[in-house]
C-alpha cells in the first residue's frame, strides 16, 4: 500500500522501494559517469560499471557468460523487435510461429515475417513439434517459434523446455526459439544453466522486477548470435569505421554481440541504478523464489475467495479466465495473476472499465482492458475476428467506456500480485467488490430496469444475460424488444449496434 493506495497491478510495473531510489539518488550525487563513447580513459568507470552489471544479470538467471550475452534495450518490446529485426534481414525472409497468449509485441513481429501462424492451444504446439515437415516450406527459410513464460492475461504458465525440444527436432531444422518471460521473472526465477536447453533469445523488463529503473534486456544463446549477422541497420557506437562515398561500407564492432547491438548512447544511467536495483531487491525480499512463494499464495486465496463467491440466487458474481491446463495451487503452471469479469444477479455483465473506474475511486489500482493479449482475450471471451472487427468499427477502442458491445464485455478487470502485496490488499479488494456488486444489488437492478426499458425509437439495444447452466459457456446476447428478452439468441455479426451509445449516455452516471 502506498500512501492508502492499495496497488494491483504489478505485471504493469512493480513499485520500486524507497531503499533503491535513495541508494541511486545518493551514488548520481558523488560519482561521475561520463558517456561510454565520450571518456577517454579505456575502459571508462562508465564501461566498468555497464559491464559489472551485465554480468550480475547473467547471475540472476543462472546464464553462463560463455554461452550467453545480455543486450540492454528500453524494454522487452524493444528486445523483440531486435530479434525480428535479424530475422527479417535473411535474403529468404523467415518463417513465424507464435502462442495465443502472446503480448501484443510478439504478435507484431509476424509482418516481418514470410508466413506466420498463431497456435490456439498448447496441444496444438506439442503437435507442431512432434509432427512431419511441412513440404511446402523453404526449407533455407529459418523458422522463430516465440511464446511467452508466462501469459500476462491470465497468468498460465507454458512448459519451458519447447526450446530443448524444439532444437532437438529431427524435423525442424534451423528453427529458434523467442522467449518473453517479462511477466515470469516478475515474481519468479528463471534458470538458463543448461544453455543446451534454454531458449535462443529471452527478453524481459526490469521495471516489472524492480520497479525501476525503465530499462529491458535480450538475453542472446551465442549459439544463435549469427542471426543478427542480417541485421541490416546500425546505430553509432556499434561501429569500428563507416564510409559514406564512393563505395560506401561499414565495419560492425566484433568484440562481442552487444557491441554492435546496442544501438547509440546505452542508457548508462539506469544501467547504474539497475545495477542497485538487483542488490536491494536481494536484501529485501530473499530473491525471486520467496516472492514466488509469497506472491502465489495471495493469488491463491484471491482465486479461491472469487470462485465462491455466489449472489443470493446461486449465480457466479465473477467469471474468472483461468486456463484449463492451469492450477492456483500449482506454480508450474499458473501465476500470480487473474483475470475476470464481475456479474450481476441475472447473469449481465458489468464493464470491465467500470468496475475499475469504481476501484480507483476506492484507492484500488487494477488492471482492465484487452492487456494488449488479442487472442489470448478473444479466446477468453470467445469473440472471433470477424465480431471484433464489427466491434471496432462500431466505436469499441481498450480501455474505454464503452466496455460491453451487444451485451458482450471486450476485455477483463486483471489483478497481478507483487512482494510487496498483502493479506490486507486482498481483503480490501474483496469487500469493496462486494460493497458494490453484492450489497449494491438492489441499484444496479434498478439501474438496469432504467437503461431497458423500452426500444429506442430510431435504433433499440441489446443486453446479455447468462443462467447458471451455461456461465462456463459462450456468452449468448439477448435481444430485447419493447423488454422483452428471448435467451439463446446469438448476435449476429455486423447486424446494427442498438442503441449502446445512447444507453451508456443514459447510464453513465448511474453505472458503478
Amino acid at each position: 500500500m502506498l500512501r492508502g493506495l492499495t496497488y494491483l497491478d504489478h505485471g504493469g510495473t512493480t513499485l520500486a522501494s524507497r531503499s533503491l531510489m535513495q541508494s541511486f539518488c545518493s551514488e548520481m550525487q558523488s560519482t561521475l559517469l561520463a558517456n561510454p563513447h565520450s571518456d577517454a580513459s579505456n575502459p571508462s568507470n562508465t564501461a566498468i560499471m555497464v559491464e559489472e552489471t551485465r554480468r550480475e544479470v547473467l547471475m540472476m538467471f543462472n546464464a553462463d557468460p560463455a554461452h550467453f550475452d545480455v543486450v540492454f534495450t528500453a524494454n522487452a518490446t524493444a528486445a523483440t523487435k531486435l530479434v525480428g529485426e535479424g530475422f527479417s534481414g535473411y535474403r529468404e525472409s523467415f518463417d513465424y510461429f507464435y502462442h495465443r497468449n502472446s503480448h501484443t509485441s510478439l504478435v507484431g513481429v509476424r509482418e516481418l515475417a514470410f508466413h506466420s501462424h498463431c497456435f490456439a492451444s498448447n496441444e496444438e504446439v506439442s503437435n507442431w513439434l512432434a509432427g512431419t515437415r511441412d513440404s511446402l516450406r523453404n526449407a533455407q527459410r529459418p523458422v522463430l517459434f516465440a511464446y511467452p513464460a508466462q501469459s500476462n492475461m491470465n497468468g498460465e504458465r507454458l512448459p519451458l523446455d519447447w526450446a530443448g525440444k524444439l532444437r532437438s527436432s529431427t524435423i525442424h531444422q534451423n528453427a529458434y526459439t523467442l522467449l518473453d518471460v517479462a511477466a515470469l521473472v516478475s515474481t519468479t526465477p528463471l534458470d538458463l544453466s543448461n544453455h543446451l536447453l534454454a531458449p535462443d533469445f529471452v527478453t524481459l523488463s526490469f521495471y516489472k522486477i524492480f520497479g525501476f529503473p525503465d530499462l529491458g534486456a535480450l538475453i542472446v544463446r551465442k549459439a544463435a548470435a549469427h542471426v543478427f549477422d542480417h541485421r541490416r541497420y546500425f546505430g553509432g557506437g556499434t561501429t569500428e569505421m563507416t564510409t559514406c562515398f564512393g563505395d560506401a561500407w561499414v565495419a560492425l564492432k566484433d568484440s562481442s554481440l552487444h557491441a554492435r547491438l546496442e544501438d547509440g548512447t546505452i542508457a548508462f544511467r539506469s544501467i547504474l541504478a539497475l545495477k542497485f536495483a538487483i542488490t536491494t531487491h536481494q536484501e529485501l525480499f530473499g530473491g525471486l523464489e520467496q516472492v514466488s512463494k509469497h506472491t502465489g499464495w495471495l493469488a491463491n486465496r484471491l482465486y479461491e475467495r472469487l470462485v465462491s463467491s455466489k449472489h443470493p440466487n446461486n449465480m457466479p458474481v465473477y467469471r474468472i479466465y483461468k486456463s484449463a491446463d492451469s492450477s492456483y495451487d500449482d506454480p508450474q503452471t499458473q501465476g500470480a495473476t487473474i483475470a475476470f469479469n464481475a456479474c450481476r444477479s441475472d447473469g449481465s455483465y458489468v464493464g470491465p472499465w467500470h468496475v475499475g473506474s469504481f476501484l480507483r475511486k476506492h484507492a484500488i489500482h487494477v488492471r482492465t482492458g484487452t492487456l494488449c493479449n488479442p487472442a489470448g482475450i478473444s479466446c477468453a471471451l470467445k469473440l472471433d475476428s470477424e465480431w471484433l472487427r464489427m466491434a471496432f468499427e462500431r466505436g469499441y477502442r481498450c480501455n474505454t467506456e464503452l466496455d460491453i458491445v451487444e451485451g458482450i464485455p471486450v476485455g477483463v478487470v486483471r489483478i497481478t500480485f507483487g512482494a510487496t502485496n498483502t493479506i490486507e490488499d486482498t481483503e480490501k479488494l474483496i469487500s469493496t467488490l462486494s460493497q458494490q456488486i453484492l450489497e449494491g444489488e438492489d441499484h444496479l437492478q434498478t439501474v438496469e430496469r432504467k437503461c431497458i426499458g423500452k426500444k429506442d425509437s430510431v435504433m433499440g439495444y441489446r443486453e446479455s444475460k447468462l443462467t447458471v447452466d451455461d456461465f462456463e459457456a459462450q456468452p449468448k446476447a439477448i435481444h430485447s424488444e419493447d423488454a422483452k428478452s428471448t435467451k439463446g439468441v446469438s448476435p449476429r455479426v455486423g447486424s446494427p449496434l442498438y442503441g449502446l451509445r445512447r444507453l451508456l449516455g443514459r447510464c453513465r452516471d448511474a453505472m458503478l
